[in-house]
């Protein structure tokens, strides 16, 4: 069965950092291009950052650019996104999805295969 697994969200301060991971099943992540989601409560799903399928280019929302890192361990067929600088208004459920299409970030929804369960990311005092 194909499908991607997120966890390490949580609870976190402002100002502190979580690694989310999106472990891979049933096909190879290197071949595909790999992409974060958030959804925050009454608010539409938006795309956080996404790492190419071929040669590995990244990108990044501006909101989260310089905070947040896309990596990909292929040993661990494993796409990771290190949050630094968290702020409240970065609460969501995070999502991880990955799309056949390995060549360039797009962050329309519709364009993704698999999609993982989320994973809720809570920045609070």
């Amino acid at each position: 069965q194909l499908q991607v697994v997120e966890s390490g969200g949580g609870l976190v301060q402002p100002g502190g950092s979580l690694r989310l991971s999106c472990a891979a099943s049933g096909f190879t992540l290197d071949l595909y291009r790999i992409s974060w989601f958030r959804q925050a409560p009454g608010k539409e799903r938006e795309g956080v950052s996404c790492i190419r399928g071929s040669g590995g280019n990244t990108d990044y929302a501006d909101s989260v650019k310089g905070r947040f890192t896309i990596s990909r361990d292929s040993a661990n067929n494993t796409v990771y996104l290190q949050m630094n600088s968290l702020k409240p208004e970065d609460t969501a459920v995070y999502y991880c999805a990955a799309s056949r299409n390995p060549f360039c970030c797009s962050y329309s929804p519709r364009l993704y295969n698999y999609w993982g369960q989320g994973t809720q990311v809570t920045v609070s005092s």
